[in-house]
């Protein structure tokens, strides 16, 4: 292994200590150094510093300002638009007559030199990147932000969006999840946060420049409101102060910036595995509440203990709830579907041709007949997607029993569980016994009891006549009328000294006509006489009594 020139100097002045009569050339030999390097060592135990390699004269020296001062332009210029070693070296011979050097020379050249030029600039504005520390009063300032996360709905794996609201002084925050940063999802998100908190920050909200709020982006802070996003500010009666855009801007709101992500870390890890963003926001309330104990860096008390102080300073809400859905009124199409934001919903079928008047907000899409609701359905976000309920097509399999089988809202209802095992089976029953066509129409019927009797009685229905051996919708309305009782007046409990419920006969039996028939006793009565009816038969002239 090589020496350093420190352990070098250390070796040669070892040697020297040990035996004072060694010649400067046996110890040049002995480490293969000239004289010169032993006379260095034997004088000072510090080699000495090396000497600076004189550069020697290279044919673009004359050209280096120059193109360093291009290479310089390039800091500010669009990304597309920077300077081409072509474009150097044309540059050099048409505007200072400078052609002497190569293009390899060139480019070697600036390969080298336009990083280093860039570090340069990066340290002449370095005491820019700091931050100055401000001080938040209660109640005046508070900070929006999303942020994306992965969710599991009803066993889908779907991209959603984190909406957070933090107040600047107390650190009180709250989280809700939305399926999409639409401007519905962007103000229920606010007016759920109003609701948590109890008011309304007096002073600004920080964003940046999120397209629900922002049309146009002007010079400096200037923006351009949605109108919709204008009202509902006016309506909570609080000011927005937008942050510059890109990196610039983002310290300026960088308590929710950093909240979004520790969130997220802390309580959306493992993916969480919900039936419906409902579910979920119910959970994050919860969190929200729980994290009322949590102490802030810096801080000596609780985010709790702060906001308690902070929620008597913010302003009071407003009497009435601002509707933040969307309202829309598409047609339904001949499918029996209506077409929002390029994804499909079905309605029932009696709406064919019409226009029906639709809320869109946040995560629902509501179908309403005058004031009543007649479809809900979860807010789709993915392009040309669908959402059909098979209870909307119930009228029209009536008339087309063999629609039933490929139907889309089959295959929703299967994969959402609302179509059982139970369902499957009277089917199958159902098919077997009446053929396809009228065992098809015997399991709408059943499904059309649904509209008037609660899920469970019909299924105790369904299951009840396949015991009996019976697959007639009438069969399963009288057992669900009679689960639905049982359900609505539970029995009394038991006596004690009461008979188990194994030792009493014919209990809840459903039993068929054939049953009932060969249960009654043999009837021996003589038919009966119809001669006093021949009487009517015989024709008796006018007038005759």
């Amino acid at each position: 292994m090589r020496l350093s020139r420190v352990e070098l100097f250390e070796n040669i002045r070892r040697d020297r200590r040990l035996d004072p009569l060694v010649s400067q050339r046996a110890l040049a030999a002995k480490y293969g150094v000239h004289r010169r390097t032993v006379r260095q060592a034997i004088a000072s135990a510090i080699p000495p510093p090396r000497k600076a390699v004189r550069r020697k004269f290279r044919v673009l020296d004359p050209a280096a300002e120059w193109i360093d001062a291009m290479l310089r332009e390039d800091l500010n210029a669009p990304r597309k638009q920077k300077h081409t070693v072509e474009r150097i070296q044309k540059r050099l011979a048409e505007e200072h007559d400078f052609d002497r050097v190569s293009y390899s020379t060139l480019r070697d050249y600036v390969r080298k030199r336009r990083p280093e030029i860039a570090a340069e600039d990066r340290d002449g504005r370095r005491h820019l990147d700091g931050m100055v520390p401000q001080a938040h009063l209660p109640g005046e300032e508070a900070e929006v932000d999303f942020a994306d996360v992965w969710v599991r709905v009803a066993g889908e794996a779907v991209k959603c969006h984190l909406f957070t609201l933090r107040l600047s002084y107390s650190g009180k925050a709250v989280h809700r999840v939305f399926a999409s940063q639409a401007q519905e999802s962007f103000m229920e998100g606010h007016a759920e946060a109003f609701r948590v908190l109890g008011g309304v920050p007096t002073r600004h909200i920080r964003y940046d420049n999120l397209k629900p709020a922002v049309r146009q982006v002007c010079t400096g802070r200037n923006r351009v409101e949605s109108e919709r996003w204008t009202t509902f500010r006016s309506h909570y009666g609080f000011d927005a102060f937008y942050c510059m855009p890109g990196q610039e801007g983002a310290h300026e709101k960088g308590g929710v910036e950093q909240e979004g992500g520790r969130f997220r870390r802390s309580h959306l890890v493992p993916v969480p595995d919900v039936a419906s963003l409902e579910e979920l926001n119910a959970r994050l309330a919860v969190i929200d509440e729980a994290e009322d104990e949590r102490m802030l860096r810096g801080k000596l008390t609780t985010i709790g203990f702060n906001f308690r102080i902070e929620a008597d300073e913010l302003a009071p809400l407003p009497a009435e709830d601002f509707e933040c859905g969307l309202t829309l009124t598409p047609k339904v199409d001949r499918t029996s579907r209506i077409s929002v934001r390029q994804c499909y919903y079905s309605v029932p079928a009696r709406f064919i041709g019409e226009r029906v008047r639709v809320l869109l907000r946040g995560n629902e899409l509501l179908v309403f007949e005058r004031r009543d609701i007649v479809a809900r359905h979860p807010r789709l976000t993915r392009r040309h997607g669908y959402r059909d309920v098979l209870d909307h097509y119930l009228e029209i399999l009536l008339v087309k029993p063999g629609a039933m089988a490929g139907s889309t809202a089959l295959a929703t209802a299967r994969s959402e569980g609302t179509f059982t095992a139970v369902h499957e089976a009277f089917w199958a029953s159902a098919l077997k016994t009446h053929g396809d066509a009228e065992g098809t129409r015997a399991l709408i019927e059943v499904l059309l009891l649904h509209r008037r009797m609660p899920a469970e009685a019909v299924q105790v229905g369904m299951a009840a006549a396949l015991q009996a051996g019976s697959t007639s919708p009438d069969v399963v309305a009288i057992e669900a009328r009679k689960a639905e009782s049982a359900a609505r007046d539970p029995e009394p409990e038991d006596d004690e000294n009461d008979p188990p419920p194994w030792a009493q006969e014919h209990v809840g039996r459903v039993l068929s006509l054939p049953q009932r028939r060969a249960a009654l006793p043999e009837d021996r009565r003589p038919p009966p006489s119809v001669d006093r009816y021949d009487q009517l038969l015989t024709r008796q002239p006018k007038g005759s009594a």
